[in-house]
């Protein structure tokens, strides 16, 4: 049976990086967590002032937004019948693929504290042959790649609109689909990335949460493959 893929691309999930490891505002954050500055989560809520000299530091910092997608998608009845798979892109080019079956932690702190694990031994569970979660150097034309979707869709504000009836539609006709949702707060998607789609479409005429397009997405889909039949 086909899937849909999942992608949540130039997610703002990273480490701090270097250039900022020495701010005061981190370290302090750092040493209350007991761990180096170099192996916490960038996070604007708490690093603003440090980030203000990063490069589009306003479309970084934000684990939040992956969190909440990846809790939207990974309970949805798609996913636990096996059809969906979801990948995140992070803005420095690192993907993670996340196995159907994990269960992420629903506390946010939790989370960060699994990604930060993850980014420091490349999976998690750390000793496990068979991990729920991988990470690895890749950008998203290389995912892309190695996914070879039979048709890619970007969702972008500045994309034609479509209902998410009609999206669903399209979808379920294809064997294997790929759904760009941005994991960023502000601004769009590197002029690279949005070439790599075959069709970039607006189901909304106002800027929606990341992960309330995600939902809006997956759902659609789930009605067009009568997931919700009685029967």
């Amino acid at each position: 049976m086909p899937h849909l893929n999942i992608i949540i691309g130039e997610a703002a999930l990273e480490l701090v990086p270097k250039e900022i490891i020495d701010h005061p505002v981190v370290v302090k954050d750092a040493k209350k967590r007991r761990k180096k500055s170099s192996e916490i989560l960038l996070d604007i809520s708490k690093h603003y002032w440090a980030m203000k000299s990063l490069e589009n530091y306003w479309k970084r910092g934000r684990p939040d937004i992956t969190h909440l997608i990846l809790l939207n998608v990974l309970g949805f009845p798609a996913n636990k019948r096996g059809l969906i798979r979801v990948y995140v892109h992070t803005v420095n080019d690192m993907v993670i693929t996340l196995d159907p079956s994990i269960r992420l932690p629903r506390n946010y702190n939790r989370f960060v504290g699994l990604v930060e694990q993850l980014f420091k031994v490349g999976k998690v569970p750390p000793d496990s042959d068979t991990p729920l979660m991988i990470v690895k150097s890749c950008s998203l034309s290389n995912l892309i790649n190695s996914i070879r979707p039979s048709k890619t869709v970007l969702l972008t504000s500045a994309g034609e609109r479509v209902h998410p009836n009609d999206l669903a539609k399209m979808l379920v006709k294809e064997d294997n689909p790929a759904v760009i949702i941005g994991g960023f707060q502000e601004g769009e998607f590197s002029e690279g990335n949005l070439k790599l789609a075959d069709v970039k479409f607006s189901i909304y005429p106002e800027t929606l949460d990341a992960w309330v397009v995600a939902a809006i997405i997956v759902h659609n889909y789930e009605i067009e493959m009568n997931l919700y039949s009685m029967v």
